[in-house]
């Protein structure tokens, strides 16, 4: 019985015609008698998913050894569940990726990857048979859409979309590594954000209560809770418990394509969770729920933030809000920065920081940490000075005012590696008194104050001090 490996079979052909143009393949006479015509191809029935037969050819092998281990390949990988055709184009596979992870990714994340493979990366790389593709040719294309203008940060995307592709062909064994890692774009650092200050932030909720109270409420729910845009925009009443002041993110709502909305599941596990609500963001609330907002009915189990009952479209969002900061005198941000503000809010007035990242939902707390750099470089100075503050207060429980170490000149106080003559070595002293700090800087405190206290001594010239220093805490009687 005959292997699976040993399925198919191995013929040569060649792209000769004849009379009435037609490709003659196999039975063109030059092939018997010229060894070096044509090319070497393989013909073999690959697993049937419709009931129907279906026969991969593949050609253009050099010679019999290429196409019997080409053959070889592709019968070893079917046991595997994967089809390794060596001719297989790079736009073949990533249209069967994207297929694949259709199933099981979100509806905003396959259009996006369906944008960068159809628009960018099949035109440039398609054509190239996959076991075919280098790390050359990506550097080329990198290269050639940062000379067209293109963004860093989109370029880093397409990369990071073909890379993922790449890298579940090494997992499925089609591929024996990824070419497109490492990374040949680095990743871009983060656009510094510029936030409100309390000031603005309150001007601006002020001004768009009186001019526009939707969004004075929906700006007020994200500064209050940190709550992304989507997720407010995809709230429903069912979901808000005002009289538990709390709310449950069941979902988010996002753009297809700037265009369909569509309501989705929130972007992490842990962002479905609950949310509490304070006071404030409860009155904002119970605005919304005035069954005449705006003179329409809501409906019952309705999103929270409508207009005649249909969900908001987020780019209107976005270009309503940009209107009311220039209105309201305050700088553009985004909407999504109103949640780094209600972190910034929270860290300057001292909450914790694994707090912060509940409150946030964040997946880790490093992410909060990563995300918030600077605010926790804040929260450390914060840290610092409260041990500060703590020493100090047990400080005046004893003397009444903060002890601190004694600042001496700096010729007082010689590198480790410069040794100090016998003559010139610092005496030991003992001090007089009980003194609270750490050893070698009473003695020089005591004996300044001891020095005040002394009058100065005449001499010839004028005056002269009555004591002289000796090393860098030690003091004695100046001869006279």
């Amino acid at each position: 019985m005959r292997s699976s490996t040993d399925r198919g079979r191995i013929y040569q052909r060649c792209g000769c015609r004849d009379n009435h143009r037609h490709q003659l393949g196999t039975r063109c006479p030059l092939l018997a008698a010229d060894p070096d015509h044509g090319s070497w191809a393989f013909a073999v029935d690959a697993p049937s998913t419709d009931g129907h037969r279906h026969t991969i050819r593949r050609a253009g092998f050099p010679d019999e050894l290429n196409a019997r281990i080409a053959l070889r390949r592709f019968n070893e990988s079917v046991p595997l569940g994967v089809i390794t055709d060596p001719r297989q184009s790079t736009a073949d596979y990533l249209t069967n990726w994207l297929a694949e992870k259709a199933l099981h990714l979100k509806p905003t994340t396959i259009a996006r990857y369906r944008d960068y493979i159809a628009k960018d990366l099949i035109p440039a790389l398609g054509a190239i048979p996959l076991d075919d593709l280098t790390r050359q040719h990506l550097a080329a294309f990198v290269t050639a859409q940062l000379q067209r203008g293109r963004g860093r940060v989109t370029v880093h995307r397409i990369m990071a979309t073909l890379s993922s592709a790449l890298s579940s062909a090494v997992t499925s064994d089609r591929l024996p590594r990824n070419p497109a890692k490492p990374p040949l774009l680095s990743r871009p650092a983060a656009v510094e954000r510029h936030l409100w200050t309390e000031e603005q932030a309150a001007r601006f909720l002020r001004f768009t209560h009186v001019t526009d109270p939707l969004y004075a409420d929906l700006a007020e729910l994200m500064i209050g809770t940190g709550m992304r845009k989507g997720e407010v925009l995809g709230l429903r009443w069912d979901d808000v418990h005002l009289p538990e002041r709390t709310l449950f993110v069941r979902a988010t709502l996002s753009a297809i394509d700037n265009n369909q909305l569509l309501l989705t599941a929130p972007k992490t596990k842990g962002s479905r969770a609950w949310v509490a609500l304070s006071d404030r963001i409860a009155d904002a609330l119970d605005d919304r729920a005035d069954s005449r907002a705006f003179g329409q009915i809501t409906p019952a189990g309705g999103f929270v933030f409508h207009r005649h009952g249909r969900p908001l479209h987020p780019k209107t969002v976005l270009d309503r809000f940009h209107l009311l900061c220039d209105k309201a005198g305050v700088p553009r941000i985004a909407l999504h920065d109103l949640r780094h503000l209600a972190a910034s809010f929270a860290m300057a007035a001292g909450v914790p920081l694994p707090v912060v990242s509940k409150t946030l939902r964040h997946r880790t707390l490093s992410t909060t940490a990563n995300v918030y750099a600077e605010l926790t470089r804040l929260a450390e100075r914060a840290a610092v000075d409260a041990i500060a503050w703590t020493l100090n207060a047990a400080d005046r429980a004893v003397l009444g005012e903060p002890a601190c170490r004694a600042h001496r000149p700096w010729h007082q106080n010689p590198r480790p590696h410069h040794r100090l003559a016998t003559h010139q070595a610092p005496q030991e002293l003992e001090p007089t008194t009980a003194w609270p700090m750490w050893p070698g800087d009473h003695t020089a405190t005591t004996i300044r104050q001891n020095i005040k206290k002394a009058a100065p001594a005449r001499s010839g010239n004028g005056l002269r001090p009555a004591v002289k220093q000796v090393g860098t805490t030690g003091f004695e009687p100046a001869t006279p």
